[in-house]
């Protein structure tokens, strides 16, 4: 059987051993297995939209097959195979989208280059919303598998895929960082060793993100009360009383919107270093980042319980190991050793997202194991999913002997996922050129504070200078 085909269904085997045992009358003093533990993302329902999953050919393309339609597993799906195809398959996996009922599916921003390159690509809209990447994961593996079946039953009979390659923005990243790790093979149902992988802004250190946030929130709701009394102070997590209108009366003179970036106070500007250094330390556009509109985006996150929205059964954030600061020097003011003693303080609680017996974890992990080639994105502004994903991705494939595998490349862009065309098109290009031809790609220097820190960082991959940004080279 090809390696792209290999499928486990654990469950199955699981149920079926539990049958057999019952069968035989098995052992009756044994103890009841403990149950699982219960979550609302398994309570919830989600419907594919399948009007809205036909799609217009893209022009200079109207020769290539376009297929879609709803899987047994509920996922709506899209694929597309050029007239003259080279036998390779790209999966994109897209990223959150939000909290409501509707699945729905999204074309690859690099499915002009795809076709035009003789490469097929599939997406599915996987069968749940919410930030479900274990369901991401298992969906588009399933959707890679059926490639052949799906191709046959449209009367196109295509060989297997002799390369399948992944890619995502967001939290299609973290699918697409998820899918290749060695825990991930080892662990899910449905398996695709992929040759190759292209995460984009995506979240690569998977639940930092949520600490990140709760991190974020935490601080600044205790920087405003620090501030002003009538901002109350955070008591618990979760929290009854998390105020962003009051904190943000307080941290700023104009709120960022989004057609303008905001002007902080001075107590705003104290909560601009504690960003910068909870997103990746010193490095151009960190600020200007913080001023952008996702500085809400982030903070309606605040007050929420650590379960991400009922993905987990139990909560996860905490701050017990945080050192926050409000300036470059590692050592702790007057001012910044009160705040870090005032803070209310939460234990982290790692094993809300634990192995499980059925499948990948929860919120799958990306321990950076992983043997293809991959080349990473990550904006130095982005504030909802920072740039310190990409120094622990790097700082865990090291651990872990995959580093030589890693190709990271920081872009000055100041939003989520605000990548030109040709800056993913260039780092899709060059990891096909390493994975069929050797040849690996430059990349930035991630865990080099002097490097990350210096004003031209990121310029090298940097496609052109963004309106209202420092340019590259004044210095």
């Amino acid at each position: 059987m090809d390696s792209h085909s290999v499928i486990f269904l654990k469950p199955l085997a699981i149920g079926l051993l539990a049958a057999s045992i019952a069968a035989c009358g098995g052992d009756s003093d044994r103890d009841p297995a403990p149950s699982e533990p219960s979550r609302v993302q398994d309570q919830r329902t989600f419907t594919a939209d399948e009007a809205s999953l036909p799609f217009e050919a893209l022009e200079g393309h109207d020769s290539a097959s376009r297929w879609w339609g709803v899987r047994p597993n509920g996922a709506g799906y899209r694929m597309e195979v050029p007239e003259n195809w080279n036998g390779k398959l790209v999966m994109y996996a897209h990223g959150y989208r939000g909290e409501g009922e509707t699945l729905t599916v999204s074309n690859p921003s690099l499915r002009g280059w795809f076709l035009d390159n003789g490469y097929a690509w599939a997406a599915s809209s996987y069968s749940t919303n919410y930030y479900d990447v274990r369901t991401g994961v298992e969906d588009t593996n399933e959707l890679a598998l059926a490639f052949n079946e799906i191709a046959s039953a449209n009367g196109r009979e295509l060989d297997t895929p002799s390369k399948i390659y992944i890619t995502g923005h967001s939290m299609g990243g973290h699918v697409t960082a998820a899918a290749i790790e060695q825990e991930t093979y080892d662990t899910a149902n449905n398996v695709v060793h992929y040759d190759g992988a292209v995460p984009m802004c995506g979240v690569v250190a998977d639940t930092l993100e949520f600490n990140y946030l709760a991190w974020f929130t935490m601080a600044a709701q205790h920087l405003a009360h620090t501030a002003d009394n009538n901002v109350p102070p955070l008591e618990s997590v979760p929290a009854t009383n998390f105020d962003a209108d009051a904190i943000n009366a307080v941290l700023w003179e104009e709120v960022p919107s989004p057609s303008a970036l905001g002007t902080p106070t001075a107590e705003g500007e104290k909560m601009m270093a504690i960003s910068r250094h909870l997103s990746g330390g010193e490095r151009p556009i960190a600020d200007i980042g913080f001023r952008t509109y996702y500085w809400n985006i982030v903070m309606g996150t605040g007050g929420r319980d650590g379960t991400v929205n009922g993905i987990l059964a139990d909560n996860l954030t905490g701050n017990a190991d945080v050192t926050y600061q409000f300036d470059n020097d590692p050592a702790l003011t007057a001012e910044e050793q009160a705040f870090n003693d005032t803070i209310l303080r939460v234990e982290e609680n790692p094993a809300a997202n634990g192995p499980r017996s059925d499948g990948l974890r929860w919120i799958p992990v990306v321990n950076g194991e992983f043997t293809i080639p991959v080349v990473s994105l990550q904006g130095l502004g982005d504030l909802y999913v920072p740039f310190r994903h990409a120094q622990v991705y790097r700082e865990r494939a090291a651990a872990n002997g995959s580093d030589t595998w890693l190709v990271q490349r920081a872009l000055r862009s100041p939003g989520h996922c605000d990548f030109t065309q040709e800056e993913q098109e260039t780092a899709f290009a060059d990891m096909i050129n390493w994975e069929q031809n050797s040849v690996k790609p430059a990349g930035d220097e991630i865990l080099d504070p002097a490097a990350v820190a210096d004003p031209d960082y990121g310029c090298q991959f940097t496609t052109e200078d963004r309106p209202g940004l420092p340019a590259c080279g004044l210095l």
